[in-house]
């Protein structure tokens, strides 16, 4: 009997688990996430947490984590941080946040970044985090098959695609889709070979969700010249 009551419990402290951990993945991303860095925090963080070993990535993202606790980030903020980490291994505050119906907008900070320290994600949707800088999700084979990435090309050889350079105040135009649903459009510079290298113009493309919110991919919308100069 003693046996059986051991083995009760023990599932039920495991179920109760499960249904915490199903709770707190279900509970919709908002605006208490939201949380902006004081002055002195990357100052602070960085001497808390550099000493760990370079190869111990994951030790010091869980730090990085626990100053933004420390730093008196509310825990929703802190939860985000967490979530965002494990699913792109990168540190990242969201500072902005603008609910667009089944999907919404968020805007991140990544503060080590040694370009652009910010990026925007598309969440609550399904799945919960779509990181609108992953250039593999985007239709970039329709975009180089077109005449107008052709003719871009005859100017700039080595024309390519890049994370867009968010300044974390613009956010990108949202329309109804097709069969109810919503689209996002973003765009995303054009170089000549490198990051730094000649402005070759933008793309344009759109994100595309059902009216439940699934996320159905990419379309290229067309491209913007470069300006004159």
């Amino acid at each position: 009997m003693r046996h059986i009551c051991q083995l009760v419990l023990a599932v039920l402290v495991l179920t109760l688990g499960l249904i915490a951990q199903t709770k707190t993945a279900s509970a919709k991303i908002g605006d208490s996430a939201v949380w902006q860095l004081p002055p002195q925090f990357m100052t602070t963080a960085h001497a808390a947490c550099d000493q760990l070993s370079s190869s111990d990535n994951a030790g010091y993202g869980r730090c990085m984590i626990a100053q933004v606790a420390k730093a008196g980030a509310p825990p929703d903020a802190v939860s985000f941080t967490r979530e965002l980490y494990k699913e792109s291994h990168e540190f990242g505050i969201m500072t902005g946040f603008h609910d667009e119906g089944p999907v919404a907008f968020a805007w991140i900070t990544y503060p080590l970044r040694a370009n652009t320290n910010y990026g925007f994600l598309l969440v609550n949707g399904q799945p919960r985090i779509v990181n609108v800088e992953d250039l593999k999700l985007l239709d970039v084979k329709t975009m180089k098959q077109s005449p107008q990435f052709q003719d871009a090309r005859n100017q700039f050889p080595n024309i390519d695609i890049w994370p867009g350079d968010r300044d974390g105040k613009i956010w990108p135009e949202s329309q109804a889709g097709p069969n109810g649903g919503i689209q996002f459009t973003v765009a995303y510079p054009l170089r000549n070979g490198c990051h730094a290298c000649a402005n070759a113009g933008q793309a344009i493309f759109n994100w595309n969700f059902d009216a439940r919110g699934k996320f159905i991919g990419t379309s290229f919308d067309g491209m913007l010249d470069p300006p004159l100069q």
